[in-house]
């Protein structure tokens, strides 16, 4: 029997693998390789044990089988306190391996690629190296097993001081464990993709930390920050903090909340947002022309907000920006005049996001967490289409009235419920959000836009149970209304929006927001 340490390395994030390898033989350590990582180390002047050699069975099938062999996992199994377990294993003349390092087939970046076809995908799903991994991590107390390569310094520097810890150990063993329920989870995602299941009977999902934070949504709470471990385009995991300090708990879901919005419009956009709710939307011909209309929407509400912008800060506008306190703005770019101008304030922070336009993926879900449970859908990615338009009263809008409900239909959407945006073809006037009645939105949203209401259009996430909304719409001078309808009594609106001459459409669906 061997007395000789041995690991077991096959690798295929290479980082770092031959120093590694250098300082275990350093250590005393005998190195066993596969395929393409003993070539590496071998190129290296690292002596290296071929696979073949412990088994003495040639790799086949085009390299599938190379570890499954009892020489390898009887050797990572047993117990070396159990005086039968290492009998057997001098009966069957094993040797033990008491380090393995190990990285998996880049599964993820394989079925991330546009061209990637479904045998391709599949012939990346590793099966020996989840293999070795979870037999050398059950068996921690006598086998080191490293499956990320920020380890590797850490492993050393034990090793340099006598020998790898039980609490590291322990670590290590739950890092693999935690590592390939994630490669599951991406495996059984694909799969049901590919099946074209949406809502499988076991749901599992991938999440990695990007941040640890200070607090949660309030001082008392323990927080951190997780992104989905398929990178999506578009999304706030994918924004370069360029300036500030770090994003707090609420930072993140109040961007989201900008960034969800702005995401609905094509042409240059200004989403300004409080408490993950919009306070003032606007759109121009240049970005600049935007800001200021989204400012003028609420003055008030915008100062201490976040910005969402779908196109590149410039100075002009920058400047204007400067003249409040914003908290934060996630844009398309900043030109280095603009940075000039806004790093001069050392409480905003600045975050590039340049696909900012990119639309959800289709195989995205919208979920909230319940106590003891899950709840899923998908996004709601629908406005309305002009066919499911119907003008339901004598007047029909005009054509500058429906492209301002169309507008402010973008921004109810987004907007937490009962809500009621009005607004013109370019911006908003005035939102009500979060109500536990309409009306009561509706003058919010009225008494916010105060002399701005005359002339401006309301659209409603949901339909109007009774007439008083439309009664407020005429005290204000509102002259057109979009909902989905649907009340039993939309007949009482309707006839309440004729008395007053206002157009009003229904477009069949509604969009609450909780």
């Amino acid at each position: 029997m061997n007395q000789k340490k041995r690991a077991l390395v096959s690798v295929t994030d290479k980082t770092g693998i031959v120093e590694f390898c250098q300082y275990l033989v350093e250590y005393g350590y005998e190195i066993i390789s596969t395929g393409g990582t003993a070539r590496v180390l071998s190129e290296a002047g690292i002596p290296v044990i071929g696979i073949s050699e412990i088994t003495g069975f040639p790799e086949c099938l085009d390299g599938r089988v190379k570890t499954l062999h009892p020489f390898v996992h009887a050797g990572l199994l047993a117990m070396r306190s159990n005086p039968e377990h290492m009998k057997t294993l001098e009966e069957l003349g094993i040797g033990t391996i008491d380090m393995v390092v190990v990285n998996l087939y880049q599964f993820k970046e394989t079925i991330q690629r546009k061209d990637v076809t479904f045998e391709e995908a599949v012939e990346n799903i590793d099966i020996g190296g989840p293999t070795m991994l979870r037999a050398a991590a059950k068996n921690y107390q006598d086998v080191v097993v490293v499956i990320d390569p920020n380890d590797y310094e850490r492993v050393l520097c034990e090793l340099a001081a006598g020998q790898v810890s039980l609490e590291f150990r322990k670590y290590l063993q739950y890092k693999v464990f935690a590592n390939t329920a994630v490669y599951d989870s991406l495996i059984s995602n694909y799969l049901a993709d590919q099946l074209g299941v949406k809502y499988p009977e076991i749901a599992t999902f991938a999440y990695r930390k990007t941040q640890e934070m200070r607090y949660g949504e309030n001082p008392h709470q323990r927080a951190a920050f997780y992104t989905d471990e398929i990178s999506r385009p578009g999304s706030l995991s994918r924004a370069k903090q360029l300036w500030g300090k770090e994003l707090s708990y609420n930072n993140i879901n109040d961007t989201n909340g900008a960034l969800e919005l702005v995401k609905e419009f094509d042409e240059p956009t200004v989403v300004a947002c409080k408490h993950a709710n919009p306070c003032g939307v606007g759109s121009g011909e240049t970005i600049y022309e935007a800001y200021c209309k989204a400012y003028e929407s609420d003055p008030v509400s915008v100062f201490g907000g976040i910005l969402a912008i779908n196109g590149v800060v410039d100075a002009r506008t920058a400047e204007e920006i400067s003249k409040i306190f914003i908290e934060i703005i996630v844009a398309v770019g900043f030109t280095p005049e603009a940075m000039e101008i806004l790093t001069r304030k050392k409480n905003i922070r600045l975050l590039e996001l340049p696909d900012i336009r990119e639309k959800r993926e289709g195989d995205a879900y919208d979920m909230k967490k319940v106590y003891g449970g899950l709840l899923i859908q998908e996004y709601d990615n629908t406005l309305f289409d002009d066919a499911d338009v119907k003008v339901v009263t004598k007047r029909a809008p005009t054509e500058e009235e429906m492209k301002a409900l169309r507008f402010n239909w973008k921004v109810v959407k987004h907007t937490k419920s009962n809500a009621i945006v009005i607004g013109n073809e370019d911006r908003t006037t005035g939102i009500g959000m979060g109500q536990t009645n309409r009306i009561w939105a509706a003058q919010q949203a009225i008494a916010h836009a105060g002399d701005k209401a005359k002339g401006s259009v309301m659209a409603s996430d949901a339909f109007f149970p009774f007439p008083d909304c439309v009664e407020e719409c005429a005290k204000a001078g509102i002259t057109a209304i979009i909902q989905p309808g649907g009340s039993k009594n939309d007949q009482l609106s309707i006839d309440e929006c004729d008395k007053h001459d206002i157009a009003m459409i229904f477009v069949g669906a509604r969009h609450f927001k909780h």
